[in-house]
């Protein structure tokens, strides 16, 4: 279970031909920046410091790191955070998270180079700032084991829980607590708090495959121009406002495998 495992697509100015022929090079470049598979660990070593600020700041907290740009912000779901408390995360996640920060992780995650093949409502396209043969980056990982240890953790609190509070399971794995219960809300928080670490996770690798592209094609960032579309979450629980039945009620709304429709 990968918290906030989301998807970010990138734009460039690069066409298919500026590639074609270095696909191979462009490939090894990549996979000898970005750390992927199973307990991979990248160059930042958190402090507990650098772990409070990560939690409240999200993606935010990578920018003022120098990974990437306000503009990227702008376009990510949320702004690239989600309020939480820092006490409801576990030592256990804070230690297993503490070296994958801007790491792919392996899985179905990827990193992934393409181009637009073919233009289907150039109206839209032209005002993206789209045209056929542009090239692309996207980017598909979430919070690593930081997320996958706050759910292994907390499945054993919530299943306390269930029982406490008389909740018949027919599966363990689907446990679950009152959302305003201390366990219900001790794991929303610690929840959001590995999805700010998926949005910093995600900025900082935008920030290494831009620097990547730099290097290899040896050209300026304002020839490259590698610019966040969007960043939109496929596995996350938000507390959203939406009519249900005529009326306007808040609600927790859980996203597996879905993303939001804006």
């Amino acid at each position: 279970y990968d918290i906030n495992c989301r998807v970010r697509l990138c734009s460039t100015a690069l066409k298919k031909e500026d590639i074609k022929g270095k696909e191979k090079e462009l490939v090894k470049a990549l996979y000898n920046n970005v750390p992927l598979g199973v307990g991979s660990e990248g160059s930042i070593s958190l402090s507990d410091s650098d772990y409070k600020d990560l939690f409240l700041k999200g993606a935010r907290w990578a920018v003022e790191k120098e990974y990437g740009s306000e503009e990227d912000l702008e376009n990510i779901e949320s702004n690239g955070f989600i309020k939480t408390q820092n006490d409801s995360v576990t030592k256990k996640a804070i230690e297993r998270g503490r070296s994958q920060l801007g790491t792919l992780g392996s899985g179905n995650h990827f990193l992934e180079i393409s181009f637009v093949d073919e233009v289907f409502d150039y109206d839209i396209a032209e005002k993206l700032g789209f045209f056929k043969g542009q090239i692309f980056a996207m980017i598909h990982t979430g919070s690593r084991g930081f997320g996958h240890q706050i759910c292994s953790d907390y499945v054993n609190i919530i299943l306390k829980a269930s029982q406490k509070y008389g909740i018949k399971l027919y599966d363990r794995e689907l446990a679950a607590a009152p959302f305003k219960s201390d366990e219900g809300e001790s794991y929303f928080y610690a929840m959001n708090s590995a999805a700010n670490y998926a949005f910093a996770n995600r900025q900082i690798l935008k920030s290494i495959v831009e620097k990547t592209f730099l290097k290899f094609f040896k050209i300026p960032p304002e020839i490259l121009l590698m610019n966040t579309v969007y960043d939109v979450s496929h596995n996350i629980a938000k507390i959203e406002k939406h009519i249900v039945n005529g009326k306007e009620k808040k609600l927790i709304v859980h996203r597996k495998g879905a993303t939001r429709a804006f």
